[in-house]
């Protein structure tokens, strides 16, 4: 796995999301450094990191972090998840409690969404086009972009509902939003906050991108979340 390891101090892993690398948040680790050990993964299929041979779920990627944690003599740490890295950072936080002190969500992925009955309707033509030897619908542009493994790896992700594992994260966790975020929307944040005993929403003015769009806001927060 490629990753960018610098800076001195509280150990924060930031996690990129899907089709994206190590530069996500390249920014705002290099503002931090003086006071943090900033990681900066990149998950298998992504940037400099090898793809996976097979599909990957999102369990086997967080199983990835604790392995590099390890490898870097990485006790526990502040995760930092942007949508699909949010999906990871909601597992370890989960699973490994020992190794996660705080959890940082923006626009994040892992919950199912509500699903309207157009998306019913596309889903039932794509089952029956299958059944008749045809490619079936197009999928998201994410999935029409991927290899074939990683267009498994994506099937895996997006059908794999989080919700469950929200109770048993424990650490000071802080939810950041785009109010306009379309890919994962704001009512998101909020199951997740009704989820996670010890959160706090905190919304930014953007889409789902909004820690870009909206970056001093961002900032402000995220450093003084890191001082608790």
């Amino acid at each position: 796995m490629s990753y960018l390891d610098f800076g001195i101090g509280k150990n924060v892993i930031f996690m990129h999301g899907w089709g994206g690398d190590a530069s996500a948040f390249l920014y705002t680790a290099r503002l931090i450094m003086d006071d943090c050990r900033c990681v900066l993964p990149e998950f298998l299929g992504f940037g400099e990191s090898d793809e996976p041979k097979d599909a990957r779920s999102v369990s086997e990627y967080a199983e990835d972090i604790v392995k590099l944690m390890d490898a870097l003599n990485i006790p526990s740490a502040t995760l930092v998840g942007h949508s699909f890295g949010g999906r990871v950072a909601i597992e370890l936080a989960a699973i490994k409690k020992d190794r996660v002190d705080g959890l940082v969500l923006v626009d994040s992925a892992g919950l199912t969404p509500k699903r309207g009955p157009i998306f019913k309707l596309k889903l039932f033509l794509h089952r029956v086009l299958k059944r008749l030897g045809l490619k079936g619908l197009k999928g998201s542009k994410d999935y029409r972009a991927a290899s074939e493994s990683m267009k498994g790896t994506l099937s895996l992700a997006v059908n794999y509902d989080e919700t469950p594992l929200l109770k048993n994260i424990t650490c000071p966790t802080a939810i950041f939003w785009g109010r306009d975020d379309k890919k994962t929307p704001p009512y998101m944040a909020k199951r997740l906050k009704a989820g996670i005993a010890d959160s706090e929403i905190f919304w930014l003015e953007g889409g789902h991108f909004a820690y870009l769009d909206d970056f001093n806001n961002f900032f402000a927060i995220f450093k003084a979340f890191l001082k608790n």
